[in-house]
């Protein structure tokens, strides 16, 4: 049966004790496959196991999903480093993507819900600051950063830290060399937006001799590199969206990239560059970007730690952290990362990391499924299917004993009786 040739698949990637395994897989598989809704009830409906059974491992068992996590992330990592190649062309290899979610929930009354200011509104939910690896132009989420509130703080006698607080510190003890081996530090770049333009962020990636490429807020000072050689230090630093104003004899360049959807399109920027200093952090190449057709209101200014490389491969790779708005995307439509009702933070901390433990599994191509599967969505159905197909199969299979008949009616009425 594929089920039991997927549930085998599935354990042979975990690491866990002979007693969770089993219903550790079939929550894995359950998160694996289309349904409307990955609820507790739904899971129950489709392994036939009591919903209760999936609250309670949620519940008891979060630090099991968060070690699960961690190794499916290493492995998978390993496997992926040992033919590097660059990105999309670009000078470097390995990208780390900087990003947070919402997790929403229906009112306040869960453990550690708040109201975050989201663009058009307040939001109630969870925030989550995803770190994402992308090698190989592959995918790989590490261990998310949780946003506890003051009040859990106080509840659970721990330290308040801001996001930013908690990035740092993040950074500054992710050790790549158990994902991928021994690497060179200039082949990493840092990718982020402007909600994370701060400068003990951009310090710590600097102490890790990496790279990175962050856009700025307009009123982040920065510095030209003359005026940094001739002015004394804590003086003439200015807003860069002054700064970029101020040195209009900088020349536009255009430049164009192809879009990678399913339907490329040709998309026209244009951009002005210049090396300079950024305040509190150090010399850096900034970029001033926005579409050459539709300028009003869509200037971004850009930072690169990277002296070596072009304003177009800045712009560039800038465009690749486009691809953890699409993990975002993808884990909650598809893979229920919304799909949670328990009050309790630690249950809703363990069905995150199942949830990026699914998203993982699917990426390696699980056994009855076709390479040229792309779309997390697509890989969902084309599993679905190769269960059903099996079921099917299974039944008439049955059906052809001696006394299948009865034997199948009897199955039937015990998963109604079970319902």
């Amino acid at each position: 049966m594929p089920a039991r040739t997927l549930k085998t698949w599935i354990a042979r990637h975990l690491s866990v004790r002979s007693r969770l395994e089993p219903i550790c897989v079939t929550y894995l598989l359950f998160l694996m496959v289309t349904t409307q809704k990955h609820s507790f009830t739904q899971a129950a409906r489709f392994s036939g196991l009591h919903k209760s059974t999936f609250c309670k491992l949620l519940r008891d068992h979060s630090n099991v999903a968060a070690y699960t996590l961690d190794d499916l992330s290493k492995k998978q990592a390993r496997r992926l480093s040992n033919g590097l190649h660059d990105l999309k062309g670009l000078p470097w290899k390995i990208a780390i993507l900087i990003d947070s979610t919402i997790q929403h929930r229906a009112s306040l009354h869960p453990e550690n819900a708040k109201k975050f200011n989201h663009g058009k509104g307040y939001v109630i939910g969870h925030q989550w600051t995803n770190i994402i690896l992308v090698i190989n132009d592959i995918l790989i989420p590490l261990p998310p950063i949780p946003f506890y509130s003051q009040s859990y703080c106080r509840e659970h006698s721990l330290d308040y830290q801001s996001e930013h607080d908690k990035v740092v510190d993040y950074l500054t003890h992710l050790n790549l060399e158990d994902y991928i081996g021994s690497y060179n530090s200039r082949d990493v770049i840092v990718l982020a937006d402007s909600g994370y333009d701060n400068k003990k962020i951009e310090n710590a990636i600097i102490n890790k001799h990496w790279n990175f490429i962050t856009a700025l807020g307009k009123t982040r000072s920065v510095k030209s590199e003359m005026l940094y050689l001739t002015t004394p230090k804590s003086r003439q630093w200015c807003p860069i969206s002054l700064f970029f104003r101020n040195h209009r004899r900088l020349k536009w360049q255009t430049v164009r990239f192809m879009t990678n959807g399913a339907k490329p399109k040709r998309m026209e920027f244009r951009i002005r560059h210049t090396l300079g200093y950024l305040r509190h952090v150090g010399q850096v190449q900034l970029v001033c970007s926005e579409f050459k057709k539709r300028p009003e209101g869509r200037r971004k200014y850009l930072a690169c730690s990277d002296i070596r490389v072009t304003a177009r491969q800045i712009v560039l790779g800038y465009r690749l952290r486009w691809a953890i708005e699409i993990f975002h995307k993808n884990v909650k439509q598809h893979l229920g990362f919304e799909d949670v009702a328990t009050s309790g933070f630690d249950s809703v901390q363990a069905h995150v990391h199942w949830v990026y433990c699914a998203y993982i599994l699917l990426n390696l191509s699980p056994p009855g499924l076709s390479g040229e599967v792309k779309s997390l969505g697509d890989k969902q159905r084309q599993l679905q299917r190769v269960l059903e197909n099996k079921e099917k199969r299974r039944v008439l299979q049955k059906l052809t004993q001696i006394g299948g008949v009865q034997r199948y009616k009897d199955e039937l009425r015990q998963a109604l009786a079970g319902v």
